[in-house]
């Protein structure tokens, strides 16, 4: 199992360095306009680092042949998983935004850990089998944990939205001669950080992280001060938004911790 972990995250690592440090904004470009060279060097690239990683830490993986014949069936997979993602993109069926990147990125987990699994001596599915089941033995106070952030993160945003609606609609028929607005939607996603960064602040029992979140808001709000409803709409969804995190900070204590403690 050791070495199937050493392995997976060898190959991941060039995964990771191929598509985010090497591969420049000029060579996506010319993948996205079918250029086959470019397919080539990305290619290369993400070769050549699987092999030296794969073989650094893997003593000897090296110099067999199957390591070779994995890493190119990998690359090979790969490739193909770009070229369709920019198909997919250009005829608008999946769009080139976040669902298209995480779907992307997930089937290429899956490829590594696959290409993984293949160069892992004596890795049969049984292996796989009992690491299921340890799984299985996670405690019910743990399995609360996704629950809480995604309730308190998504569900705690759209129960805000609804409370505040109201407001925004006077708001937009103050502003609506006014140009140059906020990116739509930023306060969903401003949201959503923020109750993340409340909830783990609060799980490790750093509080005063709450303090620097607000100041942080502030001041990215501050020139649109000057108008009191915005005022008071701005402080009344983050107040609410605290509020809901805090709670659902309460909450994550109590399951993980066992108590709610506020240290100085």
């Amino acid at each position: 199992m050791q070495i199937f972990f050493r392995t997976f995250l060898a190959i991941y690592l060039a995964h990771l360095l191929t598509d985010f440090v090497f591969q420049t904004p000029r060579l996506v470009e010319q993948k996205r306009r079918g250029k086959p060279f470019a397919y080539f060097l990305h290619g290369l690239t993400h070769y050549l680092a699987a092999v030296i990683l794969v073989s650094f830490f893997i003593t000897g993986s090296g110099l067999l042949l199957r390591t070779h014949v994995v890493l190119l069936a990998l690359i090979f997979a790969h490739l193909l998983l770009d070229f369709a993602k920019i198909r997919l993109a250009r005829k608008a069926f999946l769009g080139d935004g976040t669902i298209a990147y995480v779907s992307d990125q997930f089937l290429h987990f899956l490829s590594v850990a696959l290409a993984a699994w293949l160069l892992s001596p004596g890795m049969l599915f049984a292996d796989l089998a009992g690491l299921l089941d340890q799984g299985r033995k996670i405690p019910s106070r743990l399995l609360a944990v996704p629950a809480i952030y995604i309730g308190v993160i998504f569900g705690g945003g759209y129960l805000i939205r609804s409370l505040t609606r109201p407001l925004s609609e006077n708001l937009k028929l103050d502003q609506r001669e006014k140009s140059g607005g906020p990116m739509q939607n930023a306060g969903l996603y401003i949201g959503w950080l923020e109750r993340f960064l409340l909830l783990t602040a609060l799980l490790m029992q750093s509080p005063g992280t709450a303090g620097l979140i607000l100041a942080a808001k502030a001041i990215a709000r501050y020139p649109e001060f000057k108008s009191e409803r915005f005022a008071e709409y701005f402080l009344i969804g983050t107040l609410l938004s605290f509020s809901i995190a805090v709670l659902g900070g309460v909450l994550l204590a109590k399951v993980v911790l066992g108590q709610f403690h506020v240290t100085e």
